[in-house]
């Protein structure tokens, strides 16, 4: 049992009272008024054709504050949701933030609208100001952006339209998935599992156990696939017909623009990885044979290889972060420390939690909290890390401008991987006997399968459904179909079972927030992999410049952070085939390691 450090989070520092706090009521009242208020004041503003770049400044720096309140609301939401999906009030309040985030998305069209009506020489005195030059990148961005789509007061239509006719879809989502019980037999006991709890054991030792569990997983999300077609088809329609209104003809185009990505860099990175899975199929090869079975199915990738396994108690877990954090920086052990001690991890394993992990921040209370179940695998130290740099990158830009800390998925996803990196290499050397660290490498390159084969799967899947879903809605059946066809391809057909409901079970095609929620990993992962090389030959020395790229994470095209950072070019293959090189030399040793 764990008790050094708490396996709850506290969210009462935040706001008191969980979802019946009276304080997170008046901050949600406040925030209507305020905001109803600004949007009053710009219209009129914009009626008068009042042009003035000093007001217009003010309005840029009043809703960036305006926007951390709006943040800090969310986040609260996403956690009281998350840790008890059976929250009624907790969710009556997440449909109110979602009404508060599209007053503020309109705050920011009717900005947006200024910044674009603005002529060269009005710009220039704009951008003149000192606290609009420091922002300049996210002005310039913005304004950009504004070209491409609709009139303000249509986009406001969109925006307002969006909490019941979009956004909802994926609260349904949420609502289906928190009544779900994934029925098992176990020690000749039925029991009732929450799908999170139910996905941990998909990992078990037994092989019998893990088909027993994925067979009964399986058949729940089947069971409520009629429902899940329903909410993947309607917010997929809606998004479609938003791209339609704005005269996009290309999916991608959204979410490569959220990401600051070229297109030209996704292509390379898919097209480098697919030159590059023959090897990482031997290994899944390998890895059937040791475990004495023809092929994998899909529930044998991420089982553990070696009967002996030993968990990790989530003291343990805690203390051998920091102490790896620390070889690398001092800064980050220290930050990590302050998580675990100031109680900002929800890691108990109980029912009613929410599957998956996260962190989210809180710009007011220069906080972040992060979620998870923890069960002592490997693989869930990792996530802990993963998670808890997802924090770190946070907090080193709590002092930037509101506007620049927003960072994209796919650099969030670099800091993160980066950190449980950090502890997975660590843990490898580490290791104890040649059984651990071919049990540690396998963690390991159950991760790269994840990223190259897994999320490509999702990719594969999510390009090809949009394109279909173009003409119309997609029955279950053909979703089943086109989730095997993306696995087949994903995984060179290497796999003895596959998913079909995968597009039920995965969270991540019922988000709202992020079109396309899977490249982003892949890419992080891999972007990471460049800036541990780097880390891994200057040592100590890189600590301060790993801080900067984070903090420039906001304020450049992913392309452009390359380059001032790393000295690389996305658009080529060579910086992705390098750091596939750097992850063969795991592969490679697990290979020589396990061979008879």
């Amino acid at each position: 049992m764990s008790n050094r450090y708490s396996e709850v989070w506290n969210l009462d520092t935040i706001f008191p009272g969980g979802s019946g706090s009276k304080k997170f009521k008046a901050h949600l009242e406040e925030l209507e008024t305020e905001l109803t208020a600004f949007q009053a004041e710009m219209d009129r503003t914009q009626e008068e054709e009042n042009e003035d770049v000093d007001l217009w400044a003010d309005y840029v720096n009043r809703a960036q504050e305006v926007g951390k309140k709006a943040r800090e609301a969310s986040a609260f939401i996403s956690c009281l949701t998350a840790q008890d999906v059976t929250d009624d009030l907790a969710r009556l309040l997440g449909g109110k933030t979602k009404q508060l985030a599209s007053k503020y998305a309109s705050v920011m069209t009717t900005i947006d609208e200024q910044l674009l009506a603005f002529n060269s020489e009005q710009w220039g005195a704009f951008t003149a100001r000192d606290d609009m030059n420091q922002i300049l990148f996210n002005l310039n961005e913005r304004r950009e952006n504004a070209k491409d789509k609709l009139p303000g007061d249509k986009e406001k239509l969109i925006q307002s339209l969006s909490v019941d006719g979009y956004h909802a879809w994926g609260e349904m989502y949420n609502t289906i998935v928190g009544r779900m019980k994934v029925e098992i037999e176990e020690n000749g006991e039925t029991k009732a599992l929450s799908v999170g709890q139910a996905s941990n054991k998909l990992s078990d030792k037994s092989r019998e156990k893990r088909k027993h569990v994925f067979d009964r997983y399986e058949k729940a999300w089947a069971q409520e696939s009629d429902l899940f077609a329903s909410t993947l088809n309607h917010l997929a329609g809606f998004r479609l017909e938003t791209y339609g209104a704005r005269g996009w003809d290309d999916v991608l185009k959204e979410p490569l623009q959220i990401n600051r990505m070229k297109k030209e860099t996704l292509e390379v990175m898919w097209q480098t990885i697919s030159e590059n899975k023959e090897a990482f199929v031997k290994y899944m090869n390998r890895k059937a044979e040791l475990l004495g079975i023809e092929r994998l199915a899909m529930y044998d990738i991420s089982a553990p290889l070696s009967e002996n396994v030993s968990e990790v108690s989530y003291d343990d877990a805690a203390d051998m972060i920091v102490s790896q954090f620390n070889k690398f920086s001092p800064k980050m052990a220290e930050f990590a420390q302050k998580a675990f001690d100031e109680e900002w991890i929800e890691a108990e394993s109980r029912e009613g939690k929410r599957p998956g992990g996260f962190c989210t921040s809180f710009p007011m209370s220069e906080q972040s909290r992060i979620f998870m179940t923890y069960d002592g695998s490997a693989s869930n130290v990792a996530t802990l890390a993963h998670e808890l740099g997802h924090a770190y990158h946070q907090y080193v830009m709590n002092d930037l401008p509101q506007i620049s800390q927003r960072y994209a998925m796919n650099v969030a996803e670099t800091a993160s991987t980066f950190a449980e990196m950090i502890v997975a290499d660590a843990t490898v050397k580490a290791a104890k006997t040649e059984e651990e660290k071919i049990q540690l490498l396998d963690d390991k390159l159950n991760r790269s399968v994840a990223f190259f084969m897994n999320i490509h799967s999702r990719f594969l899947f999510e390009t090809r459904f949009y394109d279909e879903r173009k003409n119309g809605p997609i029955s279950k059946e053909r979703l089943n179909e086109l989730m095997v066809e993306a696995q087949k391809e994903a995984y060179c057909e290497s796999l003895s079972d596959y998913s079909p409901s995968f597009w039920a079970s995965k969270l991540h095609f019922h988000i709202t927030g992020v079109p396309f929620y899977n490249f982003p990993y892949t890419f992080g992962y891999l972007f990471s992999m460049g800036i541990y090389a780097k880390a891994s030959e200057e040592g100590a020395a890189f600590e301060e410049k790993y801080i900067d790229l984070l903090r420039d994470t906001g304020r450049l095209e992913v392309e452009e952070l390359a380059i001032k950072h790393l000295n690389v070019d996305l658009t080529k293959p060579e910086f992705w085939q390098k750091a596939i090189d750097f992850l063969k030399q795991d592969l490679d040793t697990f290979m020589e390691l396990t061979r008879k």
